[in-house]
């Protein structure tokens, strides 16, 4: 037990330091995490979620204090998010593990085409407009689309909103991360709640992984805007990749049985 509340504390403390480098709540990497402790994919997606609310929480209030949050950005994409999480959750209840999983690492797969079309279009300036939106409409959609993944993989919603904001908002990565952690608190606690009133949510694995993530986050939160931007967005990616491919795994073990 004692073996399990330390790898619990330590993979929090990972997680805090990739939600504050990388934008993301840490869910990407604590339901893999949980799901290797033999949790459930609904209890490793609903304590996810309170896991993120705690780190996320945390992270934006130190982005706040340092002068990088915007919070009219972060209202606009968090109130359609908070509500289409819990369409989310509604979904995550009623389809079978194996195809939650499977979903879960091709929605990994698909962020990383999203953050290179953004460069693709960023060095071709005339494609730009193909994809121009006006700002409410492109929140509206960016807010839509992650409030709904969250609720339905116990992610804040950062590791789609982060490519989104690039591609629709067309934000620099770390104005993209920074505001990202910001609308991860509104999704989070929305999922949270909607998973907890189906009794999914481990509550004290959700703290202690909440608790190690809120250290990590106040050390990464500083030293994201020294990173050069090529080095963050290697880190992403390679992340994505990596899990992608351990969460197609998992999916399969579940599809036999194992």
């Amino acid at each position: 037990m004692l073996d399990e509340v330390v790898i619990l504390i330590l993979s929090g403390l990972g997680s805090g330091l990739l939600a504050g480098v990388l934008g993301i709540g840490g869910g990407t990497v604590l339901v893999p995490l949980l799901l290797a402790f033999d949790y459930t994919s609904l209890q490793a997606i609903a304590t996810s979620s309170l896991a993120i609310f705690i780190t996320s929480s945390a992270g934006s209030i130190q982005n706040w204090r340092m002068g990088y949050l915007d919070f009219q950005r972060v209202i606009l994409l968090g109130i359609p998010a908070l509500i289409t999480t819990q369409f989310g959750v509604l979904v995550a209840n009623r389809i079978p593990e194996f195809i939650l999983l499977t979903a879960f690492a091709c929605m990994l797969i698909f962020n990383i085409f999203l953050s290179n079309l953004r460069r693709q279009l960023v060095t071709t300036p005339h494609q730009v407009s193909e994809v121009r939106l006006s700002e409410k409409v492109a929140c509206l959609l960016t807010g839509v689309i992650v409030g709904f993944l969250a609720g339905l993989f116990g992610i804040g919603g950062g590791v789609i909103m982060v490519p989104l904001q690039m591609l629709l908002l067309k934000e620099e990565i770390k104005v993209a991360i920074q505001t990202s952690l910001g609308v991860i608190v509104i999704t989070s606690i929305s999922s949270c709640f909607g998973h907890a009133l189906n009794n999914n949510v481990v509550w004290l694995v959700g703290i202690t992984l909440g608790f190690g993530g809120l250290i990590g986050v106040q050390f990464s939160t500083r030293f994201l805007p020294r990173l050069p931007d090529k080095v963050v967005r290697f880190c992403f990616y390679a992340m994505l990749a990596m899990l992608s491919v351990y969460t197609f795994w998992k999916a399969w073990n579940v599809y036999n049985g194992n």
